[in-house]
């Protein structure tokens, strides 16, 4: 019986599922949005939300949590500068999971992980 017992373990060990949350924390801040299966997304909006709430307190003990959890210094100075300027004034919910049906393959669920203010541009517009 597991009571009391956070996470999802996601068929992994413990190093494999903490190396795999890093890099999508890593990917979703960074393109703002990732297609996974929905198990995953839930475990990934908690770290992904805390991240962005280290964001907003913006000192230096912050940023280095951050790096010390992303470790890819581009995507944290986009977190603490572009990312942070968007959530200063929400008090929370920065992520969004939009369910997209189940995988061909193995019948997984599919969900979209997404930032709350993304916006996705088309080519015709982006050159404009």
């Amino acid at each position: 019986m597991r009571h009391r017992k956070s996470g999802r373990r996601l068929g992994r060990t413990t190093p494999h599922r903490l190396a795999m949350v890093r890099n999508m924390v890593t990917s979703l801040l960074e393109h703002e949005r990732i297609v996974t299966t929905t198990p995953k997304a839930k475990e990934v909006r908690k770290v992904a939300d805390k991240m962005i709430t280290l964001a907003k307190r913006g000192d230096l003990h912050a940023r280095r949590q951050a790096l010390a959890f992303i470790r890819d210094s581009k995507v944290v100075a986009k977190l603490f500068d572009k990312l942070r300027a968007e959530y200063q004034d929400r008090q929370g919910g920065y992520t969004r999971i939009i369910q997209t049906g189940n995988r061909n393959g193995d019948a997984a669920p599919m969900a979209i992980l997404e930032l709350v203010n993304y916006q996705q541009t088309i080519e015709g517009e982006a050159a404009n």
